[in-house]
């Protein structure tokens, strides 16, 4: 044997690449295991605890929402910052609400590249709110935004000198959760961001989205209260987290194991923190399920306006005050751009409209990224969480209307590069509601199919709840309720390979004799090639078998629900053509009118600083757009005057009040700035100065801004004085005219 040698040539190198790969393959396999286990071990260790969570910082608590008169398992903590984190006490607190829908807390600090991370770089103290895994009794959606409106009033109340209302952050289901909240209470919020939030249940395009037909198909929310009595009257949060993975089978059968079981010498952190998140399960109370899928995923109550608490206060996303930044993905199958921004189109009629409710509403869309991608992303947050950390204040002064933020790298070419923070330039376009539509959406015929699914859903849910539902609470018990949640297929394959597995004891042992004698395969071994092309066949094979039975699913769906016979049936016109929209109020028409003869009495009113702001909105309106640099400018002329300045607040509402005169009356409102400017030329000069500083911040001033600046200049009496050297000292907007 010792004399024993390979035959030389082709053959010999084939054999060492299998020998090679053999023995690779063999050790990747035990440590995978391994791996297996220790998530195993992991997830009894994160769900024994008492307020299990994946937050990476240290936190304090501040209210625990269990010790409310209401009761209920959400809790306030504050985020204690990293020692080389410098918190700026003055700058608004940011909130970061975390999503429940069937995981446990924490995903919005996940990592340190995480909203909570790019936040305190940004100088904000930063508050988090989360859960525990079990509901308290009685506890409801509404009794949830109540308590969260306790935690606003409390971080209010702790930063008094904050130059600002705190910015909250919703992800997914906690996005249309503080938009609810925002509507019954817009005096606590500052801007908010919901990131990945369906705000429009039924909407999306044919050929994609295929989660929004999953009600429709399933008869309704019966099978939703059906679940919960089996529960003893809880909602078990893994159906939630199994809803998720089965949008994309290949990766939940085969492309999240196979990546750690390739990589598997440098993967293991990655996945083992992931699923510690993804694993830890937590419960619904009966009531909450029902409420957010039949006013919500069913109904598609929330844009229309047809939810009412239980003082019969109704929730109407138009009476939000603070600016709405919503981030979606055309990636994401779960949040779709049309779920997330199609109840603006319920809401208004035009831009106009959104103008006449004072709101502001800034969007962006990623080309790529997944519904999870959007909140744990390290490359989204240093991206687009970052420059809306970084620029909230800009947001937050933006005129009323609907924007498009887009983001531009920063490199050498990039004009007053230092105005700008982080490795992108924000800037935010002005949009219309035609924008919008172009994305797709449903058709009158799809509108009437999702009402009619709507109907058949509120009548299957009567007929379990008169004739069946009696009899499953009086069978179930709590005790066997328990038993029913820990056999969920999800959560077992967190136990069977834990080590509470006597099999497992062994893998351990193998695991790291393996882990002493690695022998990674090389790169370039043809077997090695091999098993990356049969797991691509693989997930193809499981991207076809999905992709057929989305295809299947819309098309029973549309004829189903589309049937004429059904919708008549079911009380649906087959020839109505259905609409959500609903019209301005009489009272809030009658407030519109009121302010607008107050604005124009007010035209002619004021001094140098309210000259200045409509004199910079008239420029740079036929731009169309308000970049971070010239926001940056305007804030460093603020930041460089030494007498008293106005707060952010009364900043915004000179903005606005400036804004609305120029829509309102535009060549009045022009015409009429020699009368606010005072008859010191100085003083005019350092203001044109500083405007043209500020509007020259993030391009060339050319075309239509050059002639308006030019007749600005004529109205300050500047006229052949407009080309202002750069020693000229820099103007303050809200310096009082003499």
């Amino acid at each position: 044997m010792e004399n024993l040698k390979l035959p030389a040539g082709p053959m010999s190198g084939l054999v060492t690449s299998a020998v090679e790969y053999l023995v690779d393959a063999g050790q990747r396999s035990v440590l995978f295991l391994d791996i297996m286990r220790q998530r195993g071990d992991q997830y009894r260790e994160h769900v024994a605890q008492t307020a299990p969570h994946v937050l990476q910082y240290a936190a304090e608590l501040i209210t625990d929402g269990r010790k409310l008169d209401e009761p209920v398992n959400y809790a306030l903590v504050r985020i204690i910052p990293p020692k080389n984190v410098a918190i700026d006490m003055r700058r608004r607190p940011f909130v970061v609400v975390d999503p429940r829908a069937g995981h446990g807390p924490g995903i919005g600090g996940f990592k340190a590249d995480s909203e909570i991370g790019v936040a305190m770089k940004a100088g904000h103290p930063c508050y988090f709110i989360g859960f525990l895994p079990e509901p308290m009794p009685g506890q409801t959606i509404e009794r949830i935004a109540r308590a969260e409106a306790k935690f606003l009033e409390t971080v209010i109340s702790r930063h008094p000198d904050a130059d600002g209302k705190p910015c909250v952050i919703g992800n997914c289901q906690a996005g249309w959760a503080i938009m609810i909240l925002a509507s019954l209470r817009p005096e606590l919020f500052g801007p908010l961001i919901i990131a990945g939030a369906p705000l429009a249940y039924w909407a999306g395009v044919h050929g994609k989205y295929p989660m929004r037909y999953s009600g429709g198909l399933l008869g309704g929310s019966w099978l939703t209260a059906l679940t919960s009595d089996l529960g003893a009257g809880k909602f078990d949060g893994a159906w939630l987290v199994q809803n998720f993975e089965n949008q994309n089978p290949s990766n939940t059968l085969w492309t999240k194991q196979y990546n750690v079981y390739s990589k598997v010498d440098t993967e293991a952190d990655r996945y083992l923190d992931f699923e510690r998140w993804w694993g830890g399960h937590v419960n619904l109370n009966a009531e909450e399920i029902q409420f957010i899928v039949d006013e919500l995923f069913i109904g598609n109550n929330l844009a229309a306006g047809r939810i009412e608490m239980s003082d019969g206060e109704k929730v109407d996303l138009r009476n939000i005050r603070s600016p709405i930044v919503v981030f979606c993905s055309k990636g994401d199958n779960v949040t779709p751009p049309q779920q997330a921004l199609d109840w603006i189109l319920d809401c208004y009629a035009d831009v106009d409209e959104i103008r006449a409710y004072g709101q502001t509403i800034v969007y962006t869309i990623h080309e790529s990224i997944g519904h999870l991608g959007i909140f744990v992303s390290g490359g989204v947050a240093n991206k687009e969480h970052a420059e809306f950390s970084s620029n909230i204040d800009l947001i937050d002064v933006l005129p009323p209307g609907l924007y498009e933020a887009t983001f531009e790298a920063r490199g050498s070419e990039t004009l007053n590069a230092d105005l700008a923070t982080g490795q992108w330039v924000m800037r935010c376009e002005a949009r219309t509601l035609g924008d919008i539509r172009a994305m797709g959406g449903n058709s009158p015929e799809d509108e009437r199919r999702f009402a009619t699914a709507k109907r058949i859903s509120e009548l299957n849910l009567a007929a379990y709840q008169k004739f069946v539902q009696p009899w499953i609470k009086k069978m179930v018990t709590p005790e066997a309720a328990n038993w029913a949640r820990g056999m969920h297929p999800l959560r077992m394959q967190y136990e069977a390979f834990s080590s509470q597995n006597p099999w497992m004891s062994m893998v351990k042992a193998a695991a790291d004799r393996a882990e002493e004698k690695r022998r990674p395969v090389s790169q370039d071994n043809p077997f090695l090639a091999f098993q990356e092309q049969v797991s691509k066949q693989i997930v193809h094979a499981l991207d076809s078998w999905r992709d057929a039975q989305e295809a299947l699913s819309e098309t029973l769906f549309l004829n189903v629900y589309g049937s004429p016979a059904l919708q008549a049936a079911v009380g649906i016109d087959p020839n109505a053509v259905p609409t959500r929209r609903r019209e301005m109020s009489d009272e809030h028409r009658a407030m519109l009118e009121s302010r607008i003869a107050e604005l124009r009495a007010k035209i002619g009113d004021g001094g140098l600083r309210e000259a200045a702001i409509r004199a910079l909105l008239y420029i740079g309106s036929a731009r169309g757009m308000v970049d971070e640099r010239s926001i940056e400018a305007l804030r460093q002329v603020r930041r460089d005057h030494a007498g008293s300045r106005m707060t952010l607040s009364e900043f915004k509402m000179l903005v606005r009040e400036q804004f609305f005169m120029l829509l309102l009356d535009r060549e009045g409102a022009v015409a009429a700035i020699p009368r606010l400017l005072p008859e010191d030329m100085n003083r005019r000069r350092a203001a044109f100065a500083a405007m043209r500083e500020v509007l020259s911040a993030s391009a060339d001033i050319t075309g239509e801004r050059a002639n308006r600046l030019r007749r600005v200049a004529e109205l300050f009496g500047l006229d052949g004085e407009g080309e202002m050297t750069s020693n000229v000292a820099p103007f303050d907007p809200q310096a009082r005219a003499s």
